[in-house]
């Protein structure tokens, strides 16, 4: 009579069933999703880390708040006359100072620009044994510079011609 197929087909919830291959389809936004935040969580946390280096001159490591060694701060201070070496290769190493006070740098690189003894710089780093390792330098004639320190550069000029006169106009 009839050719209808009546035998019982499998239980849709039987647990030995259960859809697997509905779960390999969600895992994968999962991931996805995964990995997007935290590629963004490591660039706010690249951002707000370099959004909190403290600005401070040369004479207030360690006197002001913000100013500590074991933090990474943007140092202003001038290069001091006859302190520049770029003996290694690679590195170059200065002196600067302000109001007095002097600290060494070791800059991994060669600043660009006008980069010379008696102008004043900032420079971006961490202070180790003493020593300010820069990873940025700033050179006081920049237009990054001026725009970043605008506030700055009177004072830090007034400091470089007294420490240099003949060359702070250079």
């Amino acid at each position: 009579m009839s050719d209808m197929d009546l035998s019982p087909r499998s239980d849709p919830n039987d647990p030995s069933r259960a859809g697997t291959a509905k779960r390999k389809r969600n895992v994968m936004p999962l991931i996805l999703l995964g990995l997007v935040l935290v590629a963004g969580g490591v660039i706010v946390t690249q951002f707000l880390t370099s959004a909190v280096d403290y600005f401070c001159n040369v004479d207030e490591v360690g006197n002001r708040d913000g100013c500590d060694e074991e933090r990474r701060i943007r140092l202003q201070g001038t290069v001091e006359a006859g302190s520049i070496d770029k003996s290694v290769a690679g590195v170059t190493a200065f002196t600067m100072s302000f109001n007095g006070e002097e600290i060494g740098v070791s800059y991994d690189g060669i600043p660009g620009g006008i980069f010379q003894e008696c102008i004043p710089v900032v420079v971006h780093g961490e202070i180790i044994d003493g020593v300010l390792e820069g990873d940025r330098v700033e050179v006081k004639h920049s237009d990054e510079y001026v725009a970043v320190n605008d506030e700055n550069v009177v004072e830090a000029e007034e400091y470089a011609e007294d420490q240099c006169p003949q060359t702070a106009d250079a």
